[in-house]
């Protein structure tokens, strides 16, 4: 098998030594309108660099507006509104990144997002407002933050006041948790009181009413946004103490409904770019995440589009450094990321040649590749010396991926 494989990689990639060798995967990804990048942790400095390369040129040559990252929607409008000239302009990028206050804030607080939201906002400056690209973030943990958000908003906008009241009986409700939503998850695990039903009512209102609130710097969307996130919210944190698959997917299809929304609002012909690690962009009926039941954004958005609509590229590295956190809510490090564990996805690409590499899966080439093979993962926590017991997700990668992009000896990326 080793052989086997090795020699499949040595025939199927590209050599990737400069950005200018990104020309081949710019070309495979055709008239895709979304396109999913990846990464194989949320420390790597050469993943957020090679996406945000990605990504430029997407916007450039492509005409992609959007895009749409693994990250908290209030803190993500900070950075939105900035390149979009809406923020005082007396501001630095690195005081609009300290939006991003929640731990693990390393993940968008750090230099490669400075460098790519630098740009942004250059590339925005001189464009019509419906030009300019946009930057929202999609996931599910900002639950108090976007309830106040939601109330603070409708206290001067809402013109019956029905939906006003509706955002303080949530606020109501959620406060005897004291801002802690695993102390509501638990509380949801041992007594049958929930706010579901407030959280739903806010949300459904919204949408009945939405056609009362000004468009204007997208303050009807983030209206919107932040009550669906409410709603949804609450869902994960009510069912994470009872199931982690069932709030995995929970959460993923959130992100898939954060995704249709913001399709939605910008129209049909518009190109989005998603930025999320390896485990929620690349298909999981490809990997053994589908004997838990399990979902993710990559399937979900192949299952909703034409096969040619939605492109995902994945990453990989053999060893390097990282930044990660021993456990949850830990103060960050950089950690050692040993040599990929034998006959893994990534131990076979440096087996065929300890050198960057770009591969690109195709009608021609899948069959080759339909192999289950482990394919390492790294998180927010991560421990090295056990990795090799819990790291590694059985994939078949040609299914998994339209495109991979591996880099032999990776870097941690730099926190603010």
């Amino acid at each position: 098998m080793t052989k086997s494989i090795t020699n499949t990689i040595q025939d199927a990639s590209l050599p990737f030594e400069t950005t200018n060798d990104l020309t081949a995967l710019i070309e495979a990804i055709g008239g895709a309108k979304i396109v999913l990048l990846g990464e194989a942790s949320h420390g790597t400095s050469e993943f957020y660099s090679v996406r945000a390369e990605i990504t430029k040129r997407l916007i450039v040559e492509k005409g992609f507006t959007v895009i749409a990252v693994e990250a908290d929607w209030p803190s993500s409008r900070s950075v939105n509104r900035y390149i979009r000239g809406i923020e005082d302009a007396n501001m630095t990028t690195r005081e609009v990144l300290k939006a991003f206050k929640k731990w693990p804030t390393w993940m968008w607080a750090n230099e490669e997002i400075v460098d790519l939201v630098d740009w942004l906002k250059t590339y925005n400056s001189p464009l019509a407002s419906s030009q300019k690209v946009g930057f929202y973030g999609i996931d599910i943990y900002s639950l108090w933050e976007s309830m106040e958000e939601v109330l603070h908003y409708l206290k001067e906008a809402d013109p019956t006041g029905t939906d006003y009241k509706r955002a303080q009986k949530v606020v109501d409700c959620f406060e005897p948790f004291n801002h802690l939503p695993e102390h509501y998850a638990m509380a949801t695990a041992h007594y049958p009181i929930t706010c579901t039903a407030e959280a739903e009512e806010l949300l459904s209102s919204i949408i009945a009413n939405e056609h009362l609130y000004p468009s204007e710097f997208e303050q009807r969307l983030n209206l919107k946004m932040n009550a669906l996130l409410t709603r949804n919210a609450e869902r994960y944190y009510r069912t994470s103490v009872k199931s982690d698959s069932k709030s995995w997917n929970i959460r993923d299809e959130h992100m898939v409904e954060a995704i249709n929304e913001l399709r939605d609002f910008h129209g049909d012909d518009v190109k989005i770019i998603v930025w999320e690690h390896n485990t929620h962009i690349g298909d999981a009926r490809a990997t053994t995440m589908i004997d838990d039941d399990m979902v993710n954004v990559g399937q979900l958005l192949r299952e909703q589009n034409k096969e040619e609509d939605v492109y995902a590229v994945g990453f990989g590295t053999h060893r390097g450094t990282v930044i990660a956190a021993n456990q949850w809510g830990d103060p960050f490090e950089v950690m050692k990321v040993p040599p990929a564990k034998k006959e893994s996805w990534e131990y076979f690409l440096h087996e065929a040649g300890a050198f960057n590499k770009l591969l690109i899966f195709d009608d021609e080439n899948r069959a080759a590749f339909y192999k289950w093979i482990g394919h390492r993962a790294i998180g927010v926590v991560y421990n090295p010396e056990y990795e090799a017991y819990g790291n590694y997700v059985p994939s078949i990668i040609g299914n998994r991926y339209d495109a991979f992009i591996y880099i032999d000896e990776t870097s941690a990326l730099t926190p603010l």
